[in-house]
């Protein structure tokens, strides 16, 4: 029962990581009527159809048949999802703080030392005898 999840569970992750929407799936059919297109009006093959859409030749095919423009914004895989941020500093025109700065001068010092180390006894450890 494992596998049978955990199998199109990873395909599914698959197919994500190539950023392969349901959208592209579903115009696969106008991929194929295209290159069929492509096959009878200009004797491409199908990596020549690939080129010349997704590849090396897509500036030289879109700049000679702008006519098929069109059909070229209904293929897969012709959105790109690009994300930026933009973080801008405005900076305020009038000065926050308009007077003087003062600086003190402290020789106090904020350190102080506690002895957390306790004895059950008062006096040290090892008493020399008291009288002789």
């Amino acid at each position: 029962m494992s596998k049978l999840f955990a199998i199109p569970l990873s395909a599914l992750m698959l197919i994500q990581s190539f950023n392969i929407g349901t959208d592209d799936i579903l115009q696969f059919d106008e991929l194929i009527e295209h290159a069929q297109f492509h096959k009878q009006e200009y004797g491409d093959n199908f990596l020549v159809f690939l080129s010349k859409h997704y590849g090396e030749l897509k500036t030289e095919h879109s700049k000679n048949h702008q006519e098929e423009q069109k059909d070229h914004e209904q293929l897969p895989f012709q959105c790109q999802g690009h994300f930026s941020t933009v973080i801008a500093f405005l900076p305020h025109q009038t000065p926050i703080y308009s007077g003087e700065i003062e600086t003190l001068d402290s020789t106090e010092f904020n350190f102080r030392y506690f002895n957390f180390y306790s004895s059950l006894y008062e006096e040290k450890q090892l008493q020399p005898p008291k009288q002789a």
